[in-house]
């Protein structure tokens, strides 16, 4: 199964109105079942009075955990929807829940479906869409006398310097993507007559819009 690395850019809300109904949908990121049950609990006590707290989750790195509630709505017309919005936009990590004051108009099992999917499209829309892209971190250990030539000329390339530990040796941390190893280690070695290696330590995940 493919990994899934996309998840909102932060947690929010919106509103819609629809036949006088309101309906509040709020996102925000879980990284397990256990915060997503506390979160949709401070959700349900914020919105106490609510028709309807209807809520939809997705986790995990391969999108497999999954949970969606109608809350007291028509079955399928609400958690289903909101969970096929997540599904749709390839969301993990993600907790949708959706507050329904209602306003005195049935909707009937077409407009709540159409209404709590478009609620938690919107609420995506305006809180935006991240990637989370594995990096490969590289140490490079510098001796002293060396280390302040070799941050200057870094400072001055496309490439991030993450962390510097200074011990008996300079150590830079850069985390790099794939394409980007070869070429770091080729500069690296020129730049300082090979005195300096590249060694692997570990990964590290950045966020990139969507």
């Amino acid at each position: 199964m493919a990994t899934w690395n996309r998840t909102i850019a932060k947690a929010g809300s919106v509103e819609l109105i629809v036949k006088k109904s309101r309906f509040i949908c709020t996102v925000d990121r879980a990284s397990s079942e256990e915060e997503a049950r506390s979160k949709l609990q401070a959700f349900r006590k914020q919105y106490w009075n609510a028709n309807h707290n209807c809520s939809a989750w997705i986790l995990g790195d391969r999108g497999d955990l999954r949970r969606s509630n109608d809350d007291g709505e028509p079955s399928g017309t609400a958690g289903s929807p909101m969970l096929n919005v997540l599904d749709q936009r390839h969301l993990t990590d993600t907790i949708a829940v959706v507050t329904r004051y209602f306003g005195g108009v049935l909707l009937g099992a077409g407009g709540l479906v159409r209404a709590y999917g478009q609620a938690v499209s919107d609420a995506i829309d305006a809180v935006g869409i991240v990637e989370r892209i594995p990096l490969t971190v590289l140490a490079v250990e510098a001796a002293h006398d060396e280390a302040g030539r070799l941050e200057n000329f870094l400072r001055h390339t496309e490439w991030r310097v993450s962390n510097i530990d200074y011990g008996a040796q300079v150590t830079f941390e850069l985390p790099l993507g794939e394409g980007e190893i070869e070429p770091f280690r080729a500069w690296l070695s020129e730049t300082t007559s090979g005195r300096c290696e590249a060694v692997e330590i570990g990964t590290e995940l950045v966020e990139a819009p969507v």
